[in-house]
Parts: C-alpha cells; structure tokens; sequence
C-alpha cells in the first residue's frame, strides 16, 4: 500500500495527518483518485478541475519527480512513498524588502 507524505501547510485537509496510507497503487492518477474519494479537499489542493496538477505543486513518487516521469501516469508500486510539496511564495523578494526596511532605519537613525 502506498503511503502519501503530507506536509504541515496541508495536513488540515488530511484530517490532520501527516501520512496517509492509500489503498491504491499502479499509477499516481489512481492514488490521487483515491485521495479525491476519501480526503477531497486535499485532492482539490494538489490536482485543479480538469484532473491535472496544479501547476505550483510538486509531487514525488519514491524520490523522483512525477512531471519527469511520467505525470499522472507516473507507476507507483506497493509501498511506495508519495510527497506532496506545494511551493512557496516569497523567496527573494522578501529578503529584499527586509533589506531595504533595515537601510532606511539605518539612514533615519544616522
């Protein structure tokens, strides 16, 4: 059975789990299926409306990155491991800014 691995920023639509065993294995599309029937908000999360990924979420099958191994129809064997790691916003942008905040303190105080 493969284990889903939920990340902290989605465990509320998991009921509050951090794994998730599924019973459904063969294709990454049949997990999420599964994931859709039993934990929809979550499944709503990680695929948009027709059925693809959402564009800024990754997902990995045993370590590999499904978009370079196939998509949806990326195999997933028995107890295979599936992480589910949206991306975040912010980055670089953020640090600038903080940067900048600190040089206008720093300018006003001297």
């Amino acid at each position: 059975m493969p284990t889903v691995r939920v990340p902290g920023v989605l465990r509320a639509d998991a009921g509050g789990a951090a794994h998730l065993d599924v019973a459904a294995d063969g294709s990454l599309r049949a997990v999420l299926d599964e994931l859709d029937a039993r934990w929809p908000r979550l499944a709503r999360r990680v695929r948009d409306e027709s059925g693809a990924l959402r564009r800024y979420v990754n997902v990995y099958v045993d370590g590999e990155d499904c978009r370079r191994s196939g998509g949806l129809d990326t195999p997933v064997p028995p107890g295979a491991e599936i992480q589910i790691l949206p991306s975040v916003a912010g980055g670089a942008g953020v640090a600038a800014r903080i940067v900048r905040t600190d040089e206008v303190t720093r300018r006003s105080v001297h």
